[in-house]
């Protein structure tokens, strides 16, 4: 890579929006690195894929070791990995609990506080997180409890965390997603899911990535949570 060249961790970029991400920063000209449980080999020079499951500590070590001594920089971390279980909170067993836990908070604790660690050393760094507008706006007739708690937390921390490191060139910011068409949902759902939203329509994954790329360029914003929803946040 040249020494000019930024530097991207993506989290869950094996489909959806994690590819979108990847391909989109690819084509800015990033160096990307690529991490997911089922993540292809890339055959591109500015490309590495690092397999594993994020909620493990040596998978978040192996994959900030592994961008250092091919990129010898972390210039951004996007926290895309994430899973939504919605059913009444009574219905929730033990395992769901442990799941959305440890995909949705133990992975974004190791990732995030590896690379934070390199961008201290470079004076420089962009963490963004994904959330929820579920957050903002609880709807009945979605319970996502588990969702809310995890999604939501992120939300906190990355207002939390944008101020702890903005004076070391840390900026940290967070989208906070409507209904989006990904591998995730069911095709046949999105015409019911559409009057969710005041826009009208779900979200597109270039919804997302326009968002994300904003919040990269932008760098007098930190602490901000961006709500990527049709409205959805703001009411009905």
């Amino acid at each position: 890579m040249n020494e000019s060249q930024k530097v991207v961790i993506i989290t869950g970029a094996d489909r959806g929006i994690g590819a979108g991400l990847a391909s989109a920063f690819r084509r800015g000209g990033y160096a990307v690195v690529a991490t997911s449980r089922a993540i292809p080999t890339a055959d591109e020079s500015d490309v590495l894929t690092v397999r594993g499951d994020i909620t493990d500590a040596d998978t978040a070590r192996h994959v900030v070791e592994e961008a250092i001594g091919r990129f010898g920089r972390i210039d951004t971390l996007i926290n895309n990995a994430g899973i939504f279980i919605g059913k009444p909170f009574t219905d929730y067993t033990p395992d769901d609990f442990a799941a959305i836990t440890a995909v949705n908070l133990t992975g974004f604790f190791h990732m995030t506080q590896r690379s934070i660690r390199q961008m201290l050393t470079q004076g420089s760094g962009h963490i963004v997180n994904i959330s929820t507008s579920l957050v903002d706006h609880a709807d009945s007739t979605r319970p996502s409890a588990l969702a809310a708690l995890t999604k939501g937390g992120l939300a906190a921390v990355t207002r939390s965390l944008a101020i702890e490191y903005a004076s070391r060139g840390i900026r940290v910011n967070a989208v906070s997603l409507g209904v989006i068409k990904t591998p995730l949902h069911d095709p046949a759902s999105y015409e019911g899911m559409a009057g969710l939203h005041p826009i009208g329509r779900v979200g597109e994954i270039s919804d997302v990535v326009e968002g994300i790329l904003y919040l990269e360029q932008a760098t007098f914003v930190t602490g901000e949570i961006l709500h990527i929803d049709g409205g959805q946040a703001a009411g009905h």
